[in-house]
């Protein structure tokens, strides 16, 4: 057969390692991240509503309010965001910044001032945008007990309340100015604020405006 007698008469002195290998898939199926194997995950698409709980409808001037972005540009092309934070049960415009970038902390500053005036919130709606996601947001509600509450990825009529405004707002302010600097984006703005939480009537206050619906349930709360 043309084999070297070395080659016929080898025998094998490998040691019978099956339990060793058996105890070893044992360890990576119970501890799969130690020495970085490598997990086996099940790719399953993640479907928001299933688990979401819609919340409670708001009772309360100050206990949830909704926020969100709108952006447009100024004459020379540059681009900048409108944050935008109404109350639920006022409706009121607690507050709006105009910045060329808004980032988290951006965001939280802004929030921050809008409760020295208003108030803490107990509750806050918003889409899932990253500024919203991110943990500095996250870290910011935790410290100051305030719940967020994420509406379901691509349905925004869960948040209608803040949709309603922002498509007022670009509608009789953004769409119709158009703004050289950023400082009279900021100064029309405001004045649009103004006159929205001021005169506007809104069919939902019994046709009055969000500043002459608050003093009615104050001037109540005193008398009582």
């Amino acid at each position: 057969m043309r084999l070297h007698r070395s080659v016929f008469y080898y025998q094998s002195r490998t040691k019978d390692d099956r339990a060793l290998r058996l105890r070893l898939k044992e360890l990576a199926y119970a501890r799969p991240r130690e020495e970085d194997l490598m997990v086996r995950t099940k790719r399953r698409k993640k479907r928001a509503a299933e688990w979401r709980v819609k919340p409670l409808p708001a009772t309360r001037v100050g206990e949830r309010w909704s926020i969100d972005f709108l952006s447009d540009q100024l004459a020379d092309g540059r681009r900048f965001r409108v944050l935008t934070v109404v109350d639920h049960v006022s409706r009121e415009c607690v507050g709006i910044e105009v910045e060329q970038s808004l980032p988290s902390q951006a965001v939280t500053e802004a929030l921050d001032r809008a409760m020295r005036t208003h108030g803490k919130p107990e509750a806050i709606t918003m889409d899932n945008g990253t500024e919203f996601r991110c943990n500095h947001f996250d870290r910011w509600a935790y410290q100051r007990g305030i719940q967020l509450d994420f509406i379901t990825p691509g349905r925004p009529v869960e948040n209608s309340l803040i949709e309603s405004f922002n498509g007022k707002l670009r509608d009789e302010c953004l769409n119709v100015h158009w703004f050289e600097t950023l400082a009279e984006a900021r100064n029309e703005i405001e004045a649009w604020r103004r006159e929205y939480n001021e005169a506007r009537p809104h069919s939902s206050l019994g046709n009055r405006a969000p500043a002459q619906y608050i003093a009615e349930l104050l001037s109540v709360r005193v008398g009582t």
